[in-house]
This record gives structure tokens, sequence and C-alpha cells, in this order.
């Protein structure tokens, strides 16, 4: 109360609601520049102003429009904001109707009526070790929060239709893996029992979506892991982001040391129970150029693997059928009634993870097994295996 007037509770609220429309501009433009071969020292720039406007920007809304200046909180009225604030709180507002549209999207978010059946089992990793598999590295502290579930992985098995598939492909299996981000802070026994889980499942081709290691040292872990999947219809990889602010070259040397074939930026056909399947793969925009899809036949069936699920408008227009793609981690972190937040893509959180329809293509974006930032909260790591069929199933 200021000389006997009340607290103006409407335009509390009001602030607090243009406050978060602030937050979600900063996050949308984060969420956008990760989306582009931006350096890391100047994106690492950008996120250090986006931590300080997101801390300062509530206090000084509170200090000079509501208690100061026109001082909404207590007798002020809009009118009397200026046309700075009034310009800042425009763009603020911007940001709620952006917030709303993205909550919304995402509570009300159903899988394509070409997912025709899907089961899943979570695997509490740490329990089955005996302790959370963690040891010394970069971010250390996120992995030893409260309720971080990091080290439960959830298994997922989902039955999906395409029109053009073949009869005699149908049950085929995918096995996608993606976003492994291999580094000290989980410690490797962690991606040792994730693969022993994985072995006990079969698989007709096995596929990997990008970011495979964040630091190189843990190249070693390969052959005890990622080494040990096998499929008669071979094993196939892409590299992402943070492979690329490695050494590309010593990655692909050492996965194809282990028998999987590099599909960045070519195409590969695989023939099979006499029909083709064309797979491709895009690293860009991080990495090469996009694959060539031109040798494909009218039946052929088209695979993309995209590290990133931005290329899904450039699937449609090549035609197809299926793209894998990962990047995206599912957000990591999805809050109640708003869903996942950060997310590196020009479309933010949109393609999180998922399956996502839209003809020819189907799109099924991984939430990835790790990441750089060893936390996870209502978006546990996940491994994928997609069982083809016929439309007609």
């Amino acid at each position: 109360m200021e000389n006997g007037r009340p607290m103006n509770w409407w335009n509390l609220c009001l602030l607090l609601v243009l406050s978060a429309g602030h937050a979600e501009m900063w996050v949308a433009l984060i969420n956008r520049l990760h989306a582009f071969p931006v350096a890391h020292g100047r994106l690492r720039q950008v996120r250090h102003i986006h931590d300080a406007a997101l801390l300062l920007f509530p206090p000084a809304l509170f200090w000079f429009v509501g208690l100061h200046g026109p001082r909404l909180l207590t007798y002020g009225q809009w009118s009397d904001l200026s046309p700075a604030w009034t310009a800042v709180l425009a763009v603020c507002s911007v940001g709620v109707v952006s917030l709303v549209v993205s909550a919304a999207r995402h509570q009300w978010a159903t899988s394509p009526s070409a997912v025709l059946a899907e089961r899943s089992e979570v695997i509490d990793i740490a329990r089955e070790l005996g302790a959370p598999p963690i040891a010394e590295g970069p971010y250390l502290w996120m992995a030893k929060l409260p309720g971080n579930e990091q080290f439960t992985v959830e298994l997922t098995e989902k039955r999906i239709a395409l029109p053009r598939l073949p009869a005699a492909w149908s049950g085929l299996r995918i096995l996608q893996l993606s976003d492994w981000h291999l580094m000290p802070t989980l410690d490797r026994t962690y991606f040792e029992a994730v693969t022993e889980q994985v072995l006990a499942k079969p698989a007709d081709l096995i596929v990997f979506t990008g970011d495979l290691v964040d630091d190189l040292r843990c190249l070693d872990w390969l052959p005890e892991t990622i080494g040990r999947f096998d499929a008669r219809l071979g094993r196939y990889f892409i590299l992402g982001n943070h492979d690329r602010a490695l050494d590309e070259d010593a990655i692909r040397r050492a996965m194809g040391g282990l028998g999987w074939k590099d599909v960045g930026g070519r195409t590969f056909t695989i023939e099979f129970e006499g029909h083709r399947l064309v797979m491709g793969g895009d690293e860009t925009p991080w990495i090469g150029r996009r694959p060539d899809f031109s040798v494909s036949l009218p039946d052929d069936i088209r695979l993309l693997l995209s590290h990133t699920p931005d290329h899904f408008a450039r699937a449609q227009q090549a035609d197809v059928d299926l793209m894998l793609a990962g990047h995206n981690h599912g957000g990591q972190v999805v809050l109640p009634g708003i869903g996942p937040v950060y997310a590196p893509s020009r479309y933010g959180v949109r393609y999180t993870d998922g399956t996502f329809s839209k003809p020819p293509t189907l799109m099924h974006v991984s939430r990835g097994l790790s990441g750089c930032h060893p936390f996870r909260w209502r978006c546990r790591p996940e491994v994928t295996w997609l069982v083809l069929e016929q439309e007609s199933a």
C-alpha cells in the first residue's frame, strides 16, 4: 500500500505474465541461434546475455514500471507508460502469445495415424548398477541433482505405417540410436549397461543420427558400446554439430573401423527381398552437403538420416518416406503445463521429440541418450525400434 492506496493485484499479475513473455522471446532467440552453424564462442556470449536478461528484467520491470514511473502496482495507469516501455512491453506481449501457443501445442499433441502401436519400458540403469554411474567431468553438479532422470532410459517400440512399403518388408525393424554424447561425467558403465539392454532386442537395420562424443578420449569406449551392435542390413551413421566441434575425421575413422558405414552427405542403396531402400544422410548446416536422392527409382523406399529435424520440409520435397532425427533431446526439461522450453531448432520446441507426419514423409525425432548437460527432468533418455508396416495394417 502506498499513500493509502491498495496494491493493484491485477497489474501485478499482468507484469508477471509480461515477464514470462520477455523470457519466451529470449528463449526463442537462443533456440534459433543454436540451429545455425554459429561459432561456439559467439553462442556462449549470447547465452551469457540471455542469462543476465532473464535475471535482471523482472526486478527492473517492477522497479521502473511498478513502483516508480507510472507506478502500475499502486495508483498508476497504463496510459502513463513511456514510449520506450510501451515498445518493450509490446514485444513481451508477443512472447506471451508465443508461450501460450507453444504450451497448447504440447498439451494437445497426438501421434499421427501412421503410428499404429507403441509400447515402452523404462530401465533404471542406476539401480541395475547399484549406484548412479557418475564420474568426474563437466557439469558434474547437474548429474547429481535430485530428480535427475538421466539414468532411467526408455526403450520404445513403435509400429509405423508407410504407404509405399513392400509387403515383403512388413515387420522390418529399424533401431535408431542418437545423441549419445559420450563424455567423462557419465561413467562408461552407463553406456555399456544401455548397450546390454539394447542388444537383447533384435533389429534388421541400425542407424545412428549424430552427436556421438563430447570428449575424444571417449572414442576408446566405442568397441564395448556402439561397436557391439550388428544387423543383417548393416549399420549406418551420420555426425552432428558436437562431433563437428571436436574432430569429425577421427570420429568417422573410429566408426568405420568398427564396421559402421558413413552416410553423411551421400546415399546408399540397400537391396532386400527384391526391393530397394535408398538411405541418405544430412549433416547440414554444420557439415558437408545434402544427400542426392535422384538415384532413387519410383518404387524405392527413401530413408533420410538427419541430425536436426529442421530438414522436415526438405524431406517432403525429396519424397522421403521416413526421416529419422535427433539433436533436440526432447528439450531435456519439460515443465508441467508448458512443455519443453529449450530446443536448438529454427522451429523452437515444435519438433523436440516424437513422431510427426507431413505426407509423404513420416518423421521420428529421438530424445537421445545423453547430452553435454547431463540432466533430464520429465524427459527420459530414449532408444527406439521402429517396426515398419504397410499402411493397410
